[in-house]
């Protein structure tokens, strides 16, 4: 009956006509004026059970169904940067023929005039409306609403029909843009003028510097930099992230995978953020158990991670550790301290932790060598800041120990509600390596280019998962995440943290260091221009080895996310010693305060 009723779609939607479409300059004043037009004719309709803007995303399977609207795959994408939706196109046989509704409890159905002609269009929506999730976007003339008076889901109407619509109505769905208009005048007994449902915004919006009183121009200078940093080899691309008021701004790729331009880089690509994992994975989960009363910051290691009982670390306190003032050293020997013995070409219950393709590390070997060179080593330096990896790898045997779950999947849980679609532990369980930014060449000891395994070698040795590297992610994934640590811990309509948790762990914590809780932050010796010369004082963050950081800054409602792989194919300083991403963050400054 389900396949019957979609060929009957099929061939009479067929039988129309395409209607054209208006397609809007995506950039600038031009974007921002017609943005506002579409604004301002966007009606929310049928919404009684609130359903949009949609919430918990991160548990929906969710389908964008559509026919001949010619502002699709605009309106996809808009879609896709919210969570994970897949496009389905009626009028391909071969998208018909994979179709399976059951597969989804959340249908969002694009139509246009010519659309709403065909009655087999308007069965779908109304024999699905009351088993599922069900949301309408239209885009045309008032008089077709006269069409969905049988139609009881959320309808969102645009009497523009152009991609600047389609976009706009994408994000409303997803709370990235709220709604406010009314029907001008009555359409049907059930579509009276005056009718419509307002709604806020609770997740990113997708839009152009002017929408935050920046002038695109003034934002150029970007891509000059970008470029300087290709041109000088201190790595083969990158992709950088602005955020400010809550929208995207700026986000764009540049260069190639490798040297050898392969594959361009793309901003969806997946990059090793390297020590951006103490912030985004160890300091997330430690927040989370704060908030929840499960751990005590003024309590030590070993109420938390009893084999340091009898050790030198047993009175080390939580937020001495996470403030890297517990007197740990940086760093445990890497690979240079295993045998042959240690390691195999092969997988085996006597081999079982995969380092790197034909790299296996023997079982126990992280308890039997690793851990003991943890507790066996100097507290030289207690009260002082001393930069420490090993302060995040005792947080994540806290955390695990507490929470009874491996760090990547109790952090998993959290970038879930979130609906985070790449940030994680070990990708390639999850995506292809392609979509993966290679870190480094590694010809010593694991001999191979790695792509989608740590580049960190004591995270390597971990097996992937450690409290101080081996998260992977996107930018979009990164803005959503420190989009929710700006907005004091809420997003999507959802509380992740209690504002004063994120108000304490991001701010300052003793006279001896700029460091906050697991967060970096400015630093006020004015010759360090750290993290950028214009950066303000209330900002916070972290950088990563393989090139990347994120920095927050709450006096400019701002996010600043570079993402690149500066160790490919080889370890170089150049990215630091030219500057380049604090000279990029800067001109994000410059941009604000020259304005329009």
């Amino acid at each position: 009956m389900k396949e019957n009723k979609l060929n009957c779609l099929i061939i009479i939607l067929l039988a129309f006509t395409l209607s054209n479409s208006a397609c809007a300059q995506n950039s600038g004043p031009a974007f921002l004026k017609e943005e506002k037009a579409v604004e301002k004719s966007t009606v929310l309709l049928n919404n009684e059970t609130y359903l949009v803007p949609l919430r918990n995303i991160g548990n929906l399977k969710i389908a964008s169904i559509h026919c001949l609207n010619t502002n699709a795959n605009a309106f996809d994408s808009l879609l896709n940067k919210y969570t994970l939706v897949t496009p389905i196109d009626l009028t391909s046989r071969s998208a018909r023929s994979a179709f399976d509704l059951n597969q989804y409890n959340t249908l969002i159905i694009q139509a246009n005039e010519t659309d709403l002609s065909n009655p087999a269009l308007i069965r779908l929506i109304t024999d699905n409306q009351k088993k599922k999730n069900v949301v309408v976007a239209y885009f045309g003339k008032e008089k077709g609403l006269d069409k969905l008076n049988d139609v009881t889901a959320p309808i969102i109407y645009s009497e523009k029909t152009n991609e600047v619509a389609a976009q706009f109505a994408a994000q409303a769905i997803f709370g990235g843009v709220a709604l406010s208009q009314k029907l001008s005048s009555n359409i049907s007994a059930r579509y009276r003028s005056g009718m419509g449902y307002v709604t806020e915004k609770i997740r990113l919006e997708y839009s152009v510097p002017e929408a935050v009183g920046i002038a695109g121009t003034n934002l150029q200078d970007i891509d000059k930099i970008a470029k300087e940093a290709l041109d000088a080899h201190a790595t083969p691309g990158c992709v950088v992230l602005v955020a400010k008021d809550g929208k995207v701004i700026f986000n764009k790729a540049y260069g190639y995978h490798t040297y050898s331009a392969d594959a361009a880089d793309k901003i969806t690509d997946i990059f090793d953020i390297a020590s951006m994992t103490k912030i985004s994975a160890t300091t997330m989960a430690t927040m989370q158990l704060y908030d929840e009363g499960k751990l005590n910051l003024d309590s030590t290691i070993a109420n938390y991670w009893p084999v340091t009982k009898n050790t030198n670390k047993a009175g080390l306190k939580l937020r001495e550790i996470l403030a890297h003032q517990a007197g740990l050293i940086p760093d445990i020997p890497g690979f240079d301290r295993i045998k042959p013995a240690d390691h195999s070409t092969d997988s085996s219950a006597a081999y079982p932790v995969k380092v790197n393709n034909g790299y296996y590390l023997r079982k126990n070997y992280y308890t039997d060598i690793m851990v003991p060179a943890m507790l066996n080593s100097p507290l030289k330096t207690r009260g002082q800041y001393v930069y420490s990896d090993l302060s995040m790898i005792f947080m994540q045997q806290a955390i695990e120990n507490v929470t009874k779950t491996p760090l990547n999947q109790y952090i998993g849980q959290f970038y879930h509600r979130l609906a985070l679609q790449t940030a994680g532990f070990l990708p390639l369980y999850r995506f292809q390596p392609d979509r993966i930014i290679p870190s480094e060449d590694e010809e010593e000891f694991r001999k191979s280019v790695l792509i989608g395994y740590v580049n960190d070698p004591t995270a390597a040795m971990m097996g992937g998962v450690a409290g101080h590297a081996g998260v992977f992610a996107d930018a979009n994934d990164l803005a959503i995440l420190y989009q929710m640590i700006l907005n004091k811990g809420t997003y999507g309509g959802d509380i992740f943290f209690k504002p004063e948790t994120v108000d304490l762990f991001t701010a300052k914590q003793s006279a001896v260091s700029r460091r906050g809780l697991g967060f970096d932050r400015w630093d006020p010796i004015p010759e360090h221009h750290y993290p950028s010369e214009l950066a303000s004082p209330e900002s916070y963050g972290h950088t990563g080895y393989t090139g990347t950081c994120v920095w927050v800054d709450p006096k400019y409602n701002l996010i600043y996310i570079f993402l690149s792989n500066r160790c490919y194919p080889k370890v170089s300083s150049k990215l630091g010693s030219l500057n380049i991403r604090p000279r990029i963050q800067d001109v994000v400054y410059k941009a604000i305060a020259k304005g329009i």
